[in-house]
């Protein structure tokens, strides 16, 4: 089965016939350097099977592995804050993707651990980003939390996350405008 979204240019090549056992591998193992490539693979691999709002999942995915920003891995593939954002600003209309800007809302807000205040922030950072590149997207007006500024997502993401990550994230955000 040939492709039939051109390649996310944010994420790895996807190894032909991955599914969802090259995630299942690592459910009770490691979920460091490997389990964060697997995450990007597989997402580029649903991506280009035309399924969107899986594919924004595995990137969920991939924001929760264990890493402590020395993986070489992340050299050539940085946390998918510019992946995220390319998926969202490139499915097409009638493919579904459901609401990113609501998902990511509601995954902030019911944060479990591990590292539940740095996931918490990468969630908040990625609904910025889809508010940017999709304001035509609502969010959830019943939803009793209040959002955060973009200034608290950058504070949240300096005090929890990688080495860089703040400024990586602020980057992808002016490249969305």
């Amino acid at each position: 089965m040939s492709p039939a979204f051109p390649p996310c240019p944010h994420l790895p090549a996807a190894r032909p016939g991955l599914d969802w056992r090259s995630l299942h591998r690592h459910r009770e193992g490691d979920r460091g350097a490997a389990f964060y490539r697997d995450c990007l693979e597989y997402g580029q691999a649903l991506w280009q099977r035309e399924l969107p709002a899986r594919a924004l999942l595995c990137l969920d995915r991939a924001f929760g592995a264990e890493l402590d920003g020395t993986e070489p891995v992340l050299r050539d593939f940085p946390l998918p804050y510019a992946a995220t954002a390319w998926m969202v600003r490139g499915a097409p209309p009638g493919i579904f993707i459901g609401n990113p800007r609501v998902h990511f809302q509601h995954y902030a807000d019911r944060m479990n651990e591990p590292r539940r205040d740095q996931r918490r922030w990468r969630a908040w950072a990625c609904w910025a980003l889809v508010r940017r590149a999709r304001p035509e997207w609502p969010g959830d007006p019943r939803h009793a939390v209040v959002e955060p500024t973009e200034a608290a997502i950058a504070a949240g993401l300096r005090e929890t996350g990688l080495p860089g990550e703040e400024a990586l994230w602020r980057a992808c955000l002016a490249e969305v405008d």
